[in-house]
């Protein structure tokens, strides 16, 4: 009898999580069952035909499905700040998360880190390469929902000394949540689920980015979700 995803034992990893509501944050053990990386979420169709073809460039073939919701390990889950990665093809890429916890929605920030070489023979394989960094903090989704559109994405790199915005928008780039997990599957979506939600186009281009800032603003309400991380490279030996 072969194991599937669906059929296998949960493997799971429990963080520290600040989850805020209002202005009170509260740390909470959050149990992460499941992972998911969605991709190619945006609402614009020449958006996502644009990343597709910045894609294409470096050799990634064209999604089966837009969007399409790859699975990955929860383990390649991380806050810290310091990753290892193989060679020094990989890079980062900012989106908004979704987290399903005791039966409530919330939000928070981490970066799809992806090996790009990888990327070019298969992507379902290149999301399982590398770690996901994330922030360690999360909004309550119904605190942001009426405004959900204003929210900010934005990711800087740090290239030849010089920190530069690597990627930088509004969340209305990309499918809004409610529509995103309908096309999901809204029961899959069950506690203990964090979702990639998308990314944005990279300024100058999707390349390697050893060093790694990321972050989620509310403008609104006058906060920010944010994180950082270094890549240390690991030798390729043949």
């Amino acid at each position: 009898m072969s194991v599937t995803a669906e059929t296998a034992p949960a493997v799971a990893l429990t963080f520290d999580f600040d989850l805020q509501t209002g202005t009170r944050a509260q740390r909470t053990a959050v149990t992460i069952k499941q992972l998911v990386v969605a991709g190619w979420t945006g609402r614009d169709p020449v958006a996502v035909e644009k990343h597709i073809r910045e894609l294409e460039e470096l050799g990634v073939k064209r999604p089966a499905s837009t969007p399409i919701f790859y699975r990955a390990s929860v383990a390649r889950l991380t806050t810290q700040g310091v990753i290892e990665a193989t060679g020094d093809a990989s890079g980062g890429e900012v989106e908004y998360l979704l987290l399903r916890h005791d039966g409530r929605l919330w939000v928070g920030a981490g970066s799809d880190h992806t090996d790009r070489q990888v990327e070019t023979y298969g992507v379902t394989v290149s999301k399982q390469m590398c770690d996901k960094p994330m922030a360690a903090q999360f909004w309550a989704y119904d605190e942001v929902a009426p405004h959900w559109d204003r929210l900010m994405l934005r990711s800087y790199v740090t290239e030849g000394g010089k920190r530069s915005t690597y990627q930088d928008g509004t969340v209305a780039a990309m499918l809004p949540p409610q529509d995103l997990l309908a096309r999901y599957g809204a029961d899959k979506m069950t506690d203990g689920t964090l979702m990639f939600c998308g990314t944005l186009a990279a300024r100058g281009g999707v390349r390697a980015t050893p060093n790694f800032e990321f972050e989620l603003e509310d403008p609104v309400l006058g906060r920010k979700i944010s994180h950082g991380y270094r890549v240390i490279s690991l030798p390729v030996l043949g």
